[in-house]
């Protein structure tokens, strides 16, 4: 079934050109906000809880903005099965990619964070354009075997180097002889109920991911947050930007406090672009009493 779904609709749908794929886009955000309601209440609730100063016009606005840029998200992942290095390389540039190249050049590792706004799966393909590191994506494995081959592969056509989550340190070790920059996105519901981190985020009190952290003050790599930027429909930019220059000389918790206070403001400042139908907060502290504060 998987193999059908791909090859009968999801392939085709890559092939389509990019003026159709946006017309496929606004069919589809009727259909996911107005006839499915695809999670709206999920979105409703994440949004009226991280801004509670906002009043109900204006949550609906941004509900109605973000399930635009969700049809996008969408549309735009399936065209990556096919999509060229020239096409992808002109849709999501790097404003400032001497700020990565001049780590390289010292011969330093570096860690990336990045989060779920904007297109990140577009960003993470694109990734290893004009810069000179050896990517590593960390990601979370697919549950269905052929889908997650399928992602591996569209994901790593143009030189990324997917990492599963559980064998980072394996891959750091098997790559140790290359300049590498590890890529974390730190903003998903943590899976375990150890080792994590709870940091109050738009008004929340939030459980993340300590790994990039730890990674990064174990082996003293500095810390880049990776910021994405939409231009217009269909066209991106990245911008990075040095949170943590000697993570060996932090303390607990530090860095993945900037990252969080960092993408707080990016998301106050243009909230549509943020992955809203996550349950990001479906976890409460007061159950997980085993967890790093």
């Amino acid at each position: 079934m998987s193999a059908l779904v791909y090859y009968l609709f999801l392939k085709p749908i890559s092939w389509l050109p990019f003026p159709v794929i946006y017309a496929v886009s606004d069919l589809l955000f009727y259909i996911l906000y107005y006839l499915v309601r695809f999670r709206r209440n999920v979105v409703r609730g994440n949004l009226q809880r991280s801004f509670p100063e906002k009043d109900i016009v204006e949550i609906r606005e941004i509900e109605r903005q973000f399930y635009r840029h969700l049809g996008d998200i969408f549309l735009e992942s399936f065209k990556l099965f096919s999509i060229s290095e020239k096409q992808l390389s002109k849709r999501f540039v790097k404003r400032n990619p001497e700020v990565l190249n001049r780590y390289y050049e010292e011969g330093q590792n570096v860690i990336v964070v990045a989060s779920h706004y904007n297109n990140w799966e577009m960003a993470g393909t694109s990734f290893p354009f004009g810069i000179k590191h050896t990517a590593l994506g960390i990601y979370n494995p697919f549950r269905n075997a052929f889908f997650n081959t399928k992602m591996v592969q569209s994901r790593s056509k143009f030189g990324a180097i997917l990492v599963p989550m559980k064998l980072v340190l394996r891959y750091m070790a098997q790559y140790k002889d290359q300049v590498t920059a590890t890529v974390f996105g730190l903003d998903q519901n943590p899976s375990s109920h150890k080792n994590i981190y709870w940091i109050p985020f738009l008004n929340q009190e939030t459980p993340w991911y300590v790994g990039a952290e730890l990674y990064a003050r174990k082996f003293n790599y500095p810390v880049i947050y990776a910021h994405f930027i939409k231009v217009k429909r269909g066209f991106f930019e990245m911008e990075f930007e040095v949170i943590e220059e000697n993570p060996g000389k932090t303390r607990d918790q530090e860095i993945t406090e900037k990252y969080v206070r960092h993408l707080e403001g990016i998301i106050r400042a243009q909230p549509e672009y943020w992955l809203w139908t996550h349950r990001r907060w479906k976890r409460k502290r007061e159950n997980d009493g085993n967890d790093r504060d």
